[in-house]
Parts: C-alpha cells; sequence; structure tokens
C-alpha cells in the first residue's frame, strides 16, 4: 500500500518516489515503473500505459498532479473500455487513497501517478 503522498513525493512498500511512477498489481505479481513520463507531461494518453495494457487489472487509478494539471486524453478511456478496465481518475491524493481501497481489498488494480502539478 501507498503509506505517504505529498507535493512530489510518494512512498510505497517503504520506499520514497519522487518522480511519476505507474505500480501495478495483479493476482500473480506486483510491478512498479519508476520514473514514468509521458509522451506529452500533462496528457496522458494510450501509448503511456502500454505496461497496464499489458497486465489483467480490473481497474486503473490515475492520479491527475496534486492540482489536477494531467488531463486524461478520452482515447485512454476507450482503450481501458476496450479490455474491461474500469478507469478513474482524481487529483493525486484522492487518487492515492483511491488506490490503496482497491490494492488492501485484493483487486487487481494499476495505478499511474503524477506527484507534482
Amino acid at each position: 500500500m501507498i503509506s505517504h503522498y505529498s507535493f512530489g513525493s510518494l512512498k510505497f512498500k517503504d520506499k520514497t518516489y519522487n518522480k511519476d511512477l505507474i505500480i501495478i498489481k495483479t493476482s500473480k505479481e506486483e510491478k512498479i515503473f519508476p520514473n514514468w513520463w509521458r509522451k506529452e507531461g500533462h496528457r496522458l494518453q494510450v501509448e503511456d500505459l502500454e505496461e497496464v495494457w499489458k497486465n489483467p487489472v480490473e481497474y486503473l487509478v490515475v492520479g491527475t498532479g496534486a492540482y489536477g494539471v494531467m488531463k486524461v486524453d478520452p482515447e485512454v478511456e476507450r482503450k481501458a473500455e476496450s479490455l474491461k478496465i474500469k478507469i478513474e481518475a482524481y487529483k493525486t491524493d484522492k487518487a492515492v487513497k483511491r488506490f490503496n481501497e482497491l490494492y488492501s481489498s485484493n483487486i487487481t488494480v494499476a495505478g499511474a501517478f503524477h506527484l507534482t502539478c
């Protein structure tokens, strides 16, 4: 679980990350993709989530930044729907709470977190 989030910093399982990251929890394993960057910094596009699309998850929780600056392209929503992945996007503090709810419920989940603006 994520034990702490503040602007520019996220702590997951006793390790602190200071750059954007993706966390994927499936029934078989957990994967972390640190230093995650997007094709366009504040616009989330389908190709930015290739690692998520490769994994059997039920949910994708997107943290859009402390102030919600990152926008989710409508194509991301369509891609998630085609793969039967429920997508939820919130400012990162709320996204962390939602991710933790799903994570602790043994639901397969991916979190894509923008840590700053």
